[in-house]
This record gives C-alpha cells, sequence and structure tokens, in this order.
C-alpha cells in the first residue's frame, strides 16, 4: 500500500471544514497533518469534529501550519476573503490546493495556474464538489442545445455571502459554450421593482434564493413549444460532497497546473 496523501486542512472548526477532518481522519488513505482555524486553537481536531482523539492541535497561522507539517494538499473550506491568500500561500510552499471557496476572479485563477505551473504542482478551485451537482451541471449544458430559452434558480441558506452562487455561475458559464447569447423575454419588458428578473448572463437570467432552513439547491428550466424541462439537483447534508473532496485530494497528486471545476474530474 502507497503512503498516505498528508492533508492540513484550513477552516477546520468550520460547517465544511469539519466534514473535511472527519473524512480524513476516517480514511486509510489520507492522513490529517494540520488542522487550522482561527478559532478553537489549542483543540483537538479529532474532538472537536465528535471523534476520538487525534493528536493534532488547531492553530490559527496557516504559513506555520504549511512549514510545520509539510503537508502534500491543503484543502480550504474558508471565504471569499481569505482563500486567494490560502491558496497563494500554499502554491509558494509547493502544496497543492483543493478549495472548495468561491469568488475567485478569472484573474486569479489564471494566475493561480500560473504560480502552479511554476511549483511545479496540482491544483484545484471547486465552486461544487457534489458529483450529483457535476451532472446537473452537465445535463444543463446538453440540453440548452435544443432549450436555448432557460432560467437558473439557485436555493442557499440565509447566511450565504455571495450571489449567485458559484454553482450557479459555473453552470451559466457551461451552458454559454452550447449556445449564442439569446437575449430571452419581451424586448419591450420592464422592470416596476428593480432586480425582479433576476441577474443576467448571456441572455438568460439567474435567481438566488436566501432563506433560513435551506441548504442548497439549484434548478435550470427550460421553455420550448408547448412545453418545458427543469433540471434538480438537491443537497441534503455536507458529507454528500465529501467523496468528491476526496477524489479532488487524490487527482490534483496527479496533475500539473490549477483546475476550475471539479466537472474535469467526471468522465
Amino acid at each position: 500500500m502507497s503512503e498516505p496523501i498528508k492533508v492540513a486542512v484550513v477552516g477546520a472548526a468550520g460547517r465544511m471544514g469539519r466534514e473535511v477532518v472527519k473524512l480524513v481522519l476516517q480514511d486509510e488513505e489520507l492522513q490529517l497533518v494540520a488542522a487550522v482555524n482561527r478559532t478553537h486553537a489549542g483543540s483537538d481536531a479529532g474532538l472537536l469534529v465528535g471523534l476520538p482523539e487525534a493528536g493534532i492541535a488547531i492553530v490559527e497561522n496557516v504559513e506555520q501550519a504549511l512549514l510545520d507539517s509539510r503537508p502534500d494538499v491543503m484543502v480550504d473550506f474558508t471565504g471569499p476573503h481569505f482563500a486567494y491568500a490560502n491558496t497563494a500561500l500554499a502554491i509558494k510552499h509547493g502544496v497543492r490546493p483543493v478549495i472548495g471557496t468561491t469568488g475567485f476572479t478569472p484573474e486569479q485563477i489564471n494566475e493561480l495556474d500560473k504560480q502552479c505551473r511554476e511549483q511545479q504542482i496540482g491544483g484545484l478551485i471547486a465552486p461544487n464538489f457534489s458529483i450529483g451537482v457535476i451532472l446537473m451541471m452537465r445535463f444543463a449544458a446538453q440540453a440548452a442545445k435544443y432549450f436555448p430559452h432557460l432560467e437558473i434558480i439557485e436555493y442557499h441558506g440565509d447566511q450565504k455571502l455571495d450571489a449567485p452562487s458559484g454553482t450557479a455561475i459555473k453552470t451559466a458559464e457551461l451552458i454559454a459554450e452550447q449556445r449564442e447569447e439569446l437575449r430571452q423575454g419581451n424586448p419591450e419588458e420592464e422592470e416596476t421593482l428593480e432586480g425582479s428578473r433576476g441577474g443576467y448572463y448571456q441572455g438568460f437570467r439567474i435567481h438566488s434564493v436566501r432563506l433560513p432552513g435551506v441548504f442548497a439547491q439549484q434548478e435550470v428550466v427550460f421553455g420550448g413549444f408547448g412545453q418545458s424541462l427543469k433540471i434538480r439537483q438537491d443537497s441534503y447534508e455536507r458529507a454528500g460532497y465529501m467523496p468528491g473532496v476526496k477524489i479532488g485530494i487524490q487527482k490534483v497528486m496527479e496533475q500539473l497546473g490549477l483546475v476550475y471545476g471539479f466537472e474535469h474530474y467526471i468522465d
């Protein structure tokens, strides 16, 4: 059996970070070597997530953790304000980033890809690690060839910071690759309440719903002559993303350069 992949988890005490810690601690192909969070410093990472003591204490400083533990991969589920700097730090120290945070600009992604290639390592930025989401996006892109009139509706909890979601933006990008820009609706339409038609992207609209009690859902609604089509995916708990996270950890060990989008790993 080959040596386990050494993993550092940044944002380890967050909702997604805790699931990643559980994944790494419970998988013999992975080894937790560092857990970073701005709170809970000194707490044992295993005990924090309801598992036996792991012997890995939560620390606050990302760079120091990378220097001390020398991981192969850094998994980051923090937030848009921290992820770019954390990713750049990981690449600087030769650590492969696997990033589940959205909000990166195309310019930032290109710069990070350049840095990865200079360091001869791989990396991944994925708006969503759900295999079901990837299939939903892929099916939507296929359907757009035949149903060019569409709208995207995404649902998240009211504490989500960005709108639209990274998944919705990625879905829109994939759809735009399959259809020319087509401005939908009546050319004379007028919003009597600003924003009621949603965000505009390549001629179609994206709607973001933010409500307490909602986890993560997205549907793409297509309209045609005499019929409609809906492609929808629902996520119910964060553990559902973990098989995808493991695939991401394994794949970045084999590639060169930064990949944007988990769909590149699903055949």
